[in-house]
């Protein structure tokens, strides 16, 4: 949805990018002090979005630390990932890219309407352009590693 140069990306690496509901968002404040977190994330073919939502937040009166963090250093991280006891199972796509919060609403409304479709909770969750902000992840580097490469190589 947004109008950076987006990133070929491999059909088995989008089928599992997709197939997951769950990655690990990877954020670090100005002086590189790290902060991980699971998400929930929604995929347009370039980019990653998520939004922050109404599920229950510590109450500090500050913006989550993960925005706090994307203000002061627009870098980020994320990973996708399949563990399992059988070595052979395992898989992870990497992701990094630059963030950005959402501005347009155009671009608001569609991602959000992709976040509805994949996350059950999200269509009755009352979420707004004016209060719940919504960020952007726009990759600029993909590594795929495990089956993930495996399956490539069979397609």
């Amino acid at each position: 949805m947004a109008n950076e140069q987006a990133l070929v990306i491999a059909e088995p690496v989008r089928r599992f990018i997709l197939s997951h509901s769950v990655a690990r968002l990877a954020t670090a404040d100005r002086h590189g002090q790290p902060h991980v977190i699971p998400f929930c994330y929604a995929f347009d073919g370039a980019c990653f979005y998520f939004v922050v939502d109404e599920k229950p937040k510590k109450p500090t009166g500050k913006p989550l630390k993960r925005i706090r963090n994307m203000l002061e250093n627009p870098q980020a991280a994320l990973v996708i990932d399949d563990y399992s006891d059988d070595w052979t199972q395992l898989a992870y796509v990497l992701v990094s890219g630059s963030t950005h919060l959402v501005e347009d609403e155009a671009e608001y409304d569609a991602a959000l309407a992709l976040l509805r479709e994949r996350y059950p909770q999200y269509r009755t969750m009352p979420l707004f352009f004016a209060r719940n902000s919504m960020v952007r992840i726009t990759p600029t580097k993909i590594i795929a590693w495990g089956k993930v490469v495996s399956q490539e190589i069979q397609d």
